[in-house]
Formats: structure tokens, sequence, C-alpha cells
């Protein structure tokens, strides 16, 4: 942040190099220029004192107000005077003047002082978890059903934080992934990869129909219940289709495809539209209910699993990992 600062335009003249020195002081970094007999540093408790003494006009009053004892802040103005190796006061009338040198470099020095305060405020809304941005990628069901309430719920109690949502298949999620584009993301039927690392959620799912369907009178259902139902699934090269066949083959019931989709919230819609039955995962039926649809539990169980991914070397932060934890929680009613 602070090397953006010197390189963004900001200063300009005969000053902009004093700024760019102290800087670069503050930063451990060596000044420019052929004179590297100074080794240490000025620190910025050290400038700290140099400002307070300049405003207080005295040592005596600089100590009480920085909550030092008066031999300390001699002792940071005299370490600071050999960084600097010139002298920093003259003494004029009671009073503690400062030198023309340090009254070229007091704005410069200020600035330095606020720029570092900003900083310091930042991190600590960074590290309370008031400040930050999240950057998530996510299937497209997600980002119209589920996600939208606990997003406004998180970003509701943390005004500073900001969000990036993404929707996406999940081909594109994990190159997201890969290239550490994305905080994280939520997806399915991930199969694992080395630069990537995932979290596992089973959520149940439900047998899903009108209202008023024959199904109704049923506790739970099950592939034979359905032998002579048209069903609405997702695609037929996906993980969860292949588990749904295998039940229904096991249960020696021919499954009759009937429409197709990418996603379960499309074959919600197509059920309260009278278009046939489903099995999808009981987060996304419940948010149908209201509107003409109807489930019972499936059996046998049949998990939809729901994977949180995120780079494997990219360190998530800790506003990203807070909000990843109050995603699984919303999940717990849902969970197998």
């Amino acid at each position: 942040m602070a090397k953006d600062y010197l390189d963004s335009g900001i200063m300009q003249g005969a000053s902009c190099l004093m700024f760019y020195n102290i800087m670069l002081c503050i930063l451990n970094t060596p000044k420019p220029g052929n004179d590297m007999k100074h080794s240490k540093t000025p620190r910025i408790r050290q400038l700290e004192a140099l400002v307070s003494v300049i405003s207080n006009g005295s040592m005596t009053s600089a100590a009480a107000d920085m909550g030092i004892s008066q031999p300390a802040i001699s002792r940071l103005l005299s370490d600071l005077a050999k960084d600097f190796d010139f002298q920093l006061f003259n003494k004029r009338d009671g009073q503690l003047v400062p030198s023309q040198e340090v009254r070229l470099l007091e704005p410069d020095i200020r600035r330095v002082i606020e720029l570092m305060q900003q900083i310091a405020g930042a991190s600590s809304e960074i590290t309370k978890r008031k400040a930050g941005h999240i950057r998530i990628a996510c299937l497209p069901g997600f980002a119209t059903s589920h996600l939208p309430s606990v997003v406004a719920e998180f970003l509701c109690e943390r005004p500073g934080i900001s969000m990036t949502i993404e929707p996406d298949r999940p081909e594109r999620i994990l190159e997201w992934m890969v290239t550490e584009q994305y905080d994280f993301g939520i997806t399915d039927g991930f199969f694992g990869h080395p630069a990537v690392d995932r979290t596992d959620i089973n959520v149940r799912t439900v047998c899903i129909f009108p209202k008023d369907h024959d199904l109704e009178r049923l506790e739970h259902v099950r592939p034979q219940d359905l032998r002579k139902e048209r069903i609405i699934h997702t695609r037929k090269d996906s993980v969860f289709f292949q588990e749904l066949e295998r039940c229904f083959r096991e249960d020696q019931t021919e499954l009759l495809s009937y429409i197709e989709v990418r996603q379960f919230t499309a074959a919600c819609e197509l059920v309260c539209h009278g278009a046939g039955v489903s099995v999808v995962s009981e987060l996304d039926a419940a948010k149908y209910v209201d509107l003409g649809l109807d489930f019972r539990p499936f059996h046998p169980k049949l998990p939809h699993v729901i994977s949180l991914v995120r780079p494997s070397h990219k360190m998530p932060s800790l506003i990203a990992l807070e909000f990843m934890e109050d995603f699984i929680t919303s999940l717990d009613p849902y969970l197998i």
C-alpha cells in the first residue's frame, strides 16, 4: 500500500524526493544514492516524537502528549538526529524550534505518519472482519436461490465488506480456482484437483411434485412409486443423474426420462407448472413450496454433494473464511 502511494503521482516537486526517502526508511529500504554510511532506518515512533515536539514546543509537553517519559522521548530524538545526520532543533526563548532541515521535511513527515495511521486503521478493520472484499464463484442456481439471503444477512452486520458473486458452470469455477481468481467457489460434481482444496457437504434430496398430486399420500417416495411418472432430471452426464439412475436400476424400475435440465431450480419451475416430477436437493425444493410445489423424502438416501472449493496455494482472508463458515452453517437444516 505504501509503495502504491509512492508511485501514485500525487506527490510532485522537490518535496516528493524527501517523502520518497522517508517512506523507503519506513519500509526498511536503503536510501538511494552513494552515501550508505547510515545503516539504521528511522522508526515511525521517532517521527511521531519529532512532530510532537514541534507541536508542543518542549520535550516535557511532548512526552506527556505521547504518554511516555521525557528521557524516552529524548532518546528517540537523539537516535533520529544520528540517522538524519543533522540537528533537529534549536533553542530559542526556552522553546525548541525546528531547524531549517526539519522544517523542510515536516510536511512529508506528517504525511508519512498520517499514511501509517491509515494503514494501521485499515489493518485493524480487516482483523476485526469489518473491512475487505470477497470474491465468490458459484453455480447459477445458488446465485438466485439460497446464496442471496446468506449474503444479505452477512453484509448487513458488516457494512465495510463488499462482494463479487460470479455464477457459471462447474468447469469454469474449477478454472477460476486453479488460477486463483476467486476466494472460493460453490459447485458440485467436483472430482478433485491438486491446486484446489475442497469441503464436501451432503444435502438431503427429495422427490418434488405439483400440489394435490397422488404422491402426497406417501411418507417417502421410492423409485417404484415413480414408475409411471415423467421424470425431470439433471444432465445425463452429471454425477447426480448417474446416482439417481443407479437407484432406479437397483429398485428394478425404469426411469422415464422426460426433460433434462442443468439446474435444480429449473426442475422446480417445471414441476410447479405441472410438467412432471423430479428428485432435487431439499435446499432448492424448500424455496418453491409456496409456488405450487410439494415434496417428500426420497429413498434410498441420495445425497446431493455440494463442494466448497478454494485455491490450495492462496490463503483466504479472515473475512472470506468467516463467510464460508456462515454459508456452511446456513445449510444445517438440509444436511443428511
